[in-house]
This record gives C-alpha cells, structure tokens and sequence, in this order.
C-alpha cells in the first residue's frame, strides 16, 4: 500500500503558462487591431525588444543563466500587457521607458520572477501615467471615425512623428476615452443621456472597446479552460464591478454609468484575466483571491468616479499588492486536525 502524498503530475513550466497567456491576448489583440490600426503592434514589438535586452543585461550583471529567465515567458507577458495600457499614438520612447520600468523596478529590483511584491506591468503604467499624463490620455479614434481613405497612412505617420501631419489632423485621429469623455463632461453639467449620444459611444460602453474587451473575454475563458487562472479573482472582481455599478446607476441614472459600461468601456476584461491574476503579487488562498478582487473593484470605481484620473486600475492594483501578504495570513484555511 502506498502511504505517500499525491502529488501534482505533470504540472505546466513557468513557460508553458506564460505562453498559454500570450495566446490568451491574442483575440483581443487582433480585435485592437482592427479597430485602431497597428500602432499597438508597434508598442508590443518596441516592448518585447527591450524587455529582452534589458533582461539579458541585468541577469549577466547578476551572473545569473540568462537562457532560463529568457525564455520562461514572464518578461515578454509584462511587456504585453503594457503594450495594450499605453496609447499607440504614443512617442515610440514611452513604451521603452515604461518597458525599462516594468523590469527593473517591478521585477529584479526585487530578485526576479517569483520575488515581486508589485505587479510589474502596472508599476511602469503607474509611474508613465504620474510623469506624462499628456501622452497616456491621448488615445486614438477608432479607424472607422477618421474620414478618408488614408486612415492607415496617418496612423503610420502619427506613430513615427512624421512632420508631414499637420495639428489638425492628428487631432482630428485622437480623441479622450469614453471613460474620460463622460467624467469632464459631467463636470461641465451635461446630462449622461446627452454625452452618450456622441460617436464614440456604442451599445454598452466604448465604440471598438467593446469589441476589443470581448476578445479578452474570449482569452480569460480560455485561461479558466486551461486552469491557468482560477474563477476567484476575476469573477469576484467583475462581480463587484457589476453589482457597484447598478446600485449607483439605479440611484442616479443621468450621472453614474450602467454597470456594463463600467465593464466594457475601460480595462476591466483585462485586469480581470490578465492582470490582478498574476500568480506571484496576488494572493494564494480562494478567499483571499475573492477579498482581493472585491477590493480592487470598488477601488477601481471610486477612482474612476471620484478620482482625479478616468482608469483606475493600476493604482488599485498596486495598493492592495501591498495587503497581499495580510490578505494571506488572515485567509489561510484550517489545518486538517487543528481547531481553527
């Protein structure tokens, strides 16, 4: 008789799950794609570039295998994330910046993979939007909004800061998100009912963004299918969100948003399955992951209807990264034969 613990057989490499991510990205990749042109493709190939390098510098200064850590994944899943946070039109040098960020502060400044306290995406997100909110708000319109049949050139020409693009029109391809739209509009007295009759508003939150977040849907179910991720976080966070929502649209319909704007208007399909799902700055324990979800989705709200800025999830993010450790010690389950 075998009197030995079971034990996980054939459990996913470091690699395998980042891989199984990046192909969970994808869906919503292409869909951004075809809504806003390739001007994301560009941040992510600037952003994996440098996370490559900047990665195989640090570990040779640190004389670690460089190899291993390369080609585990985890960088490359960072840089993507910060790709899709961080507006196409953007000067090419943010993305690397924010990429640089990303790595040494939210990674090795820790000790590297498995070590960071912080979510490594959102601490470069977090510290670009702080030092330039003139770039990180300036996003572009949907394609199907820009006049012409040159749409694709300008967005070439924009990306590259071609001087042949005169002020007008790259004002006329940029415009504020619909998160942003509503709350400057709100404070210039305008009903909801009259600001969602604009453009760029479709049938429950963003023209395009709708679509964009549900090719993230897409690849968050994917990950439950392939148990990367659990339901705990990301249904207790779009739960809260949801519900959140409701009450305060229910109270006051012509100021607060429905809840499913609130869902499919900013990033929260991504933070949802993407983000607050970071096995290493998240909790371990299922109460723990839905206490930490529940958390940052009302801090996400609060943000984004009382705060200074119109997203508010990397800040959320990261403050209760720093409970993550409370959060564990409160929520561990009872030993088997211990009183509680």
């Amino acid at each position: 008789m075998n009197n030995r613990s079971p034990y996980i057989v054939n459990a996913p490499s470091v690699s395998t799950i980042m891989f199984k991510v990046l192909l969970a990205l994808i869906p919503g990749i292409a869909l951004y794609v075809y809504a806003y042109g390739f001007g994301v493709l560009v941040n992510i190939f600037l952003a994996s570039l440098t996370v490559l390098l900047t990665e195989s510098t640090i570990l040779s200064i640190r004389k670690l295998p460089i190899k291993p850590f390369i080609f585990d994944g985890s960088g490359l899943v960072t840089a993507w994330l910060l790709a899709l946070s961080i507006p196409s039109i953007a000067p090419w040098w943010i993305i690397v910046l924010g990429t640089l960020l990303c790595i040494i502060f939210g990674k090795h400044l820790y000790g590297g993979l498995g070590y960071n306290l912080f979510n490594p995406a959102m601490v470069g997100y977090a510290i670009l939007l702080i030092s330039f909110p003139a770039f990180m708000t300036h996003w572009q319109a949907p394609i199907f909004l820009i006049d012409g049949h040159f749409a694709w050139i300008d967005q070439i020409k924009i990306i590259f800061n071609s001087q042949l693009i005169s002020k007008e029109t790259v004002d006329a391809i940029s415009s504020a998100t619909p998160l942003d739209y509503i709350k400057t509009q709100l404070t210039l007295d305008q009903p909801l009912s009259r600001i969602k009759q604009d453009k760029i508003f479709g049938f429950f939150g963003g023209q395009s963004l709708e679509m964009i977040n549900f090719g993230y849907l897409v690849g968050g179910l994917y990950l439950l299918k392939e148990k990367i991720v659990s339901w705990h976080l990301p249904v207790a966070f779009l739960l809260t969100l949801f519900l959140i929502g409701l009450i305060f649209n229910i109270y006051q319909p012509d100021t607060f948003a429905s809840p499913l704007f609130q869902i499919m208007s900013g990033g929260s399909i991504l933070c949802a399955f993407f983000i607050i799902t970071d096995p290493v700055s998240a909790p371990t324990t299922p109460k723990g992951k839905i206490y930490f979800g529940i958390a940052i989705a009302l801090l996400v709200f609060i943000i984004r209807i009382f705060g200074g800025y119109p997203e508010g999830i990397a800040f959320a993010v990261l403050f209760m990264n720093i409970c993550v450790p409370l959060i564990d010690s409160l929520t561990q389950p009872r030993v088997f034969g211990h009183k509680q």
